[in-house]
């Protein structure tokens, strides 16, 4: 018998026990600073279940809508959860919070980004002064010429079959992705295409989010339909519209990219009260 034998045994037994009291300390660590404090989400990644703990420090280019695409809500209710009204004005460094308890803003914000609202601003205008007789040798100041706003240039809007809820497809090209009801896969169905090729609007809407701030999806656009359905356009090489402009069923409001992706192709979602559904559900048959 080789007398080395039982102390290398000896030596391989302690090893593994040292291994395991690791493992044990490690994972009691991690227990004990899960549990206290409050959770701060800083997730980019949308999700399909609402979050329903922890908060969110919003960012410059952040609107309610975005947050609400990200974080699995419902605009509606995640504005109500933190008691924000109507025009749903979200300011930089303002707290949104998806447990319990209000949110808190950030003090004497600089840059203003509001949501989208259908609200009327009305603006005042200066009341001119009473006529008094008697002449007078100055002549009245001119009135200061009217500020012109210019609106947002319309882009081609093409004649496209609708289904009978009023949805369109939103680009011509194969499908190379479709939805799945798992939570970690596809939200929704990806259409390959050319690159720079049109993206149009599923149907009727006011874009409510234009940018890249989600994570995985590129150059993104989102279009609120209702107070019940958004739909979402990722990949994008350029997005077309602005925030707050109205857009019809057809027209064209972004070209195709790879923008955060492999290749080129349009990622398509729509969304019932923040849930995603299936589009396949809602388009027309081709």
């Amino acid at each position: 018998m080789n007398p080395s034998r039982p102390l290398r045994f000896t030596k391989a037994v302690r090893l593994a026990g040292l291994a395991v009291s690791l493992l044990l300390c490690v994972s009691v660590a991690g227990c004990a600073s899960s549990s206290g404090g409050v959770q701060v989400i800083d997730r980019n990644g949308p999700t399909r279940e609402p979050v329903r703990s922890g908060q969110y420090k919003v960012q410059r280019g952040d609107t309610l809508y975005s947050i609400a695409f990200r974080f699995g809500w419902d605009w509606r209710a995640l504005a109500a959860h933190n008691r924000i009204a109507a025009p749903y004005v979200i300011h930089p460094g303002q707290t949104i919070r998806f447990g319990s308890g209000a949110s808190t803003v950030a003090t004497a914000p600089r840059t203003v980004r509001p949501a989208v609202s259908n609200t009327p601003v009305v603006v005042a205008r200066p009341t001119p002064p009473p006529i008094t007789s008697g002449a007078s040798s100055t002549p009245a100041p001119a009135p200061a010429p009217k500020p012109t706003v210019s609106a947002p240039a319309s882009t081609p809007v093409q004649k496209v079959t609708v289904s009978s809820a009023g949805w369109g497809w939103p680009s011509n090209g194969q499908l190379i992705g479709r939805f799945s009801s798992n939570g970690s896969l596809n939200k929704g169905i990806d259409i390959a295409g050319q690159l720079g090729q049109p993206v149009l609007a599923a149907a009727n809407g006011t874009v409510v989010y234009a940018g890249s701030g989600l994570r995985g999806y590129g150059e993104l656009l989102i279009i609120k339909h209702s107070d019940t359905y958004v739909s979402a356009y990722g990949h994008n090489r350029r997005l077309l519209v602005k925030e707050g402009q109205q857009v019809k069923v057809g027209q064209t409001i972004a070209e195709m990219g790879s923008t955060g992706a492999d290749r080129v192709k349009l990622h398509f979602e729509i969304r019932r009260q923040g849930k995603p559904v299936d589009p396949l559900q809602y388009l027309p048959n081709r």
